[in-house]
């Protein structure tokens, strides 16, 4: 097993987000009805998510099971869109809400995209719904790429960030090597996979993110080897070019990028040394040029002339702070860190129902998932009154049948419908799910209140998260990153937590803890659980 030593002021940012140890003794006065109130918002969202799930479901290509890309003009399978943007969230969904179709019908969908997608490898082409066969006759090479650093960056990550090993990753870890095993972009620094900056950035966030997770020395290689071309060559994303997205399809270079100096700084000293002085130049650039007056970031800049290509504002604008945030935790470069923090406080008062993407849930969902990621690391009070109304903003655009807009975005709709119900719930969730269980959590102090209620029996089990960036990933730092599942309430193994149902108060292991509490309710009961971490 891989162990790094952490910085001090690393530690401490880690201890105080993770620790829940006993500071009070009696609960906080509301704390129960506000886990209650949680629960009936986080309710709402994975009954949404479920919505979804279904009313695609309705859709899917009988013959294969696989879901068209959009619902209008494009009866196909493909890498970029639907397996990378729509079908991994209702695979995420369905682990919630009904795991018996996250067992069945989900990996049955896995285990026929790869039979019928991998072209090139296990590289996924399109699949045509009407010609059973390839919807482009001829091997297109550079659009494989493209589409299998999607599906990976935008697709697989994220499952692998709540599941852990599984056949998904492995089904990432199977097109990285392929991809890689096809790569034929010659530069000075060794072969590349793709000239693409989009595809440049999923593929550092992939590599940075497969190597964590495998400890295989070939992706972290890769992975330097891309920084090499970026921050060491004539590629710099600021000082080389006079075109820089800083919104989706562009920005994920810059994130990339910050995750491999995490790497750097925790394995390889003389290439973070390498490295600072041009990842800096970068975000100070970034940050001088590409921002409005509330620190939000403007969705393309010409770095080299010093000024915005449009007024525009990004509605993933938490992307590319994800990053900076991640610099300023291993480096402790303050102004990064104000910078993060900075159009978090200013969201409530000038962006309520802004027009992100025009009126599509997208830009909602995508600027919302911004706020949750930094929300998590910095929790700014004066961010969570806009969660609150513009997650009802997107959610105003769900239809009866539970599709949203119909096309692939729909995905995002339910990624960040689930990131805002494990918000509400501390990462907590009921097995087996039903729309009418309530779970909420509050915080009380340093401890956490869970509450549950259910409109007709119910007998099933409370569910805690544990700390999946450290058991699951390796990851050495918690750092903010694209595409992940914040952790709120996480149990880990190896602590003892005080827990308290009514006047009873047992002591209880992180191993055994993991298990679930066991919960008999009776129709329209309300039950409280306080839990506290009594040592680590």
């Amino acid at each position: 097993m891989r162990t790094f030593l952490l910085p001090p002021v690393i530690a401490t940012l880690v201890s105080a987000a993770v620790l829940v140890a006993v500071t009070m003794d009696t609960a906080r006065a509301g704390a129960v009805e506000e886990a209650l109130a949680n629960g009936e918002a986080a309710g709402e969202a994975f009954e949404r998510c479920d919505r979804f799930v279904r009313g695609w479901l309705a859709h899917a290509d009988p013959e294969t099971g696989l879901i068209p890309r959009n619902l209008r003009d494009s009866p196909y399978w493909n890498g970029r869109d639907a397996a990378a943007d729509n079908w991994p969230f209702m695979v995420l969904t369905t682990y919630f809400t009904d795991e018996a179709l996250f067992n069945g019908r989900m990996k049955d969908m896995l285990a026929t995209e790869q039979r019928l997608t991998s072209r090139i490898g296990r590289l996924p082409d399109d699949y045509d719904f009407k010609k059973r066969g390839w919807r482009r006759e001829k091997l297109q090479p550079l659009e494989i790429m493209f589409d299998a650093a999607e599906y990976m960056k935008d697709g697989l990550i994220p499952l692998t960030e709540l599941l852990g090993p599984s056949p998904w990753s492995e089904r990432m870890t199977g097109i990285l090597d392929d991809m890689w095993q096809n790569a034929a972009v010659a530069t000075p620094f060794g072969m590349i996979t793709s000239v693409n900056i989009e595809v440049q950035g999923d593929q550092l966030q992939t590599l940075a993110r497969c190597w964590w997770l495998t400890g295989n020395e070939r992706y972290r290689e890769l992975a330097f080897r891309m920084a090499d071309y970026f921050l060491l060559g004539t590629h710099h994303p600021t000082r080389d070019m006079h075109q820089l997205r800083l919104r989706d399809h562009g920005c994920e270079v810059i994130f990339g990028l910050c995750e491999v100096y995490a790497i750097a700084h925790f394995t390889a000293p003389g290439k973070k040394a390498a490295y600072r002085k041009p990842l800096y130049q970068m975000i100070d650039r970034v940050l001088e040029v590409g921002r409005n007056e509330h620190g939000l970031f403007f969705d393309e800049i010409d770095p080299i002339a010093g000024k915005p290509l449009t007024t525009r504002l990004a509605d993933t604008w938490g992307y590319t702070f994800n990053g900076i945030y991640t610099v300023w935790l291993l480096d402790h470069h303050q102004p990064y860190r104000e910078a993060c923090i900075k159009p978090l406080k200013f969201l409530a008062a000038h962006y309520r129902n802004y027009p992100w993407e025009g009126t599509s849930q997208d830009g909602y969902a995508d600027s919302i998932e911004s706020s949750i990621d930094l929300y998590n690391v910095e929790p700014v009070p004066e961010v969570t009154s806009w969660i609150e109304s513009e997650i009802r903003v997107m959610w105003a655009k769900q239809q009866p049948d539970g599709v949203i807009e119909g096309w692939h975005g729909d995905g995002n709709f339910a990624r960040t419908s689930l990131m805002y119900a494990l918000w509400k719930t501390q990462g907590a969730c009921v097995r087996p799910w039903r729309g009418d269980v309530v779970c909420g959590a509050a915080r009380d102090g340093d401890t956490v209140v869970f509450a549950l209620r259910a409109k007709t029996p119910w007998q099933g089990r409370l569910v805690f998260d544990r700390p999946r960036h450290r058991e699951l990933l390796h990851l050495p730092l918690n750092y903010p990153r694209i595409n992940q599942f914040p952790e709120w309430f996480t149990v880990a193994s190896n602590a003892t937590y005080r827990v308290t149902r009514g006047s009873k108060t047992e002591t209880m292991t992180g191993a055994a803890l993991r298990d679930g509490i066991v919960m008999d309710l009776t129709a329209g009961e309300s039950v409280s659980i306080r839990i506290q971490e009594s040592n680590r």
